[in-house]
């Protein structure tokens, strides 16, 4: 099967209604860092929260003091907002499609780490690259998960849609495949959240089960300009057209 990887975002939705569950790798291995950041945004320390969230006010900082072990629920697929998640336009797709999604995206938290884009987690507020208390979100997940990622994605084809940053997550042993996108032959950074959304909607709208398929697809305003492999990495550059 195909996996993809995909990052989170700054924005997020409010509230939630799903029950609690489970997540992968289970929530135990989680349980130092959120603990951590729980305790810190409700210290009530202003400068401590506002650094934290990465927020100059701190009345924008409100909306996430919260007891995340005790808050509403919601599928991360749907608790992100942002360009990737504006473009992937998750909402509009059929009951399959969504269901592609949440079993098959893995989206790497901030907070949480690696999660099925299906699983349940509270509203929150990390800045990437900032520490929680004095844990680094990148080098606790990374240590912590690595293998078990590795083991989990044994048997699958792997595409990787994340900002280079989420490297410091997890970088796979195996072979898989990076996208990069040129607009008049030079590499688009921001807007490149927005062609992997596309990327990642039409993927779920076509079922694609492997690399192959995947190869063979064709993405809205992309044209396949040129692959390159290097060792286990295989990069493949978009034109925008």
């Amino acid at each position: 099967m195909l996996k993809i990887l995909f990052s989170p975002s700054e924005g997020k939705k409010s509230g939630g209604d799903e029950i609690i569950k489970d997540i992968l790798g289970a929530i135990k291995a989680r349980d130092t860092i959120l603990k951590t950041y729980n305790e810190i945004i409700n210290t009530g320390d202003e400068e401590k929260i506002k650094n934290l969230f990465g927020l100059k006010n701190y009345s924008e900082c409100k909306p996430y003091i919260v007891d995340i072990f005790n808050s509403p629920l919601m599928c991360a697929i749907e608790r992100y907002r942002g360009v990737a998640y504006d473009h992937l336009q998750y909402d509009k797709l059929n009951q399959n499609e969504k269901k592609y999604i949440k079993k098959n995206t893995i989206i790497f938290s901030n907070l949480y780490g690696p999660i099925y884009a299906g699983d349940v987690i509270a509203n929150y507020k990390v800045k990437q690259g900032n520490s929680i208390g004095d844990i680094a979100p990148d080098k606790f997940y990374k240590d912590r998960f690595s293998y078990q990622l590795d083991l989990l994605l044994s048997n699958d084809d792997i595409l990787d849609l994340r900002a280079g940053y989420y490297d410091k997550f997890y970088k796979s042993n195996k072979n898989y495949t990076t996208l990069k996108f040129l607009k008049d032959g030079k590499v688009i950074s921001h807007w490149a959240k927005a062609y992997r959304g596309l990327a990642l909607k039409t993927i779920a709208q076509n079922n694609i089960k492997s690399m192959k398929e995947f190869m063979a697809l064709e993405i809205k305003e992309l044209q396949v300009k040129e692959i390159k492999i290097m060792k286990n990495k295989t990069e493949i550059s978009y034109n925008i057209v």
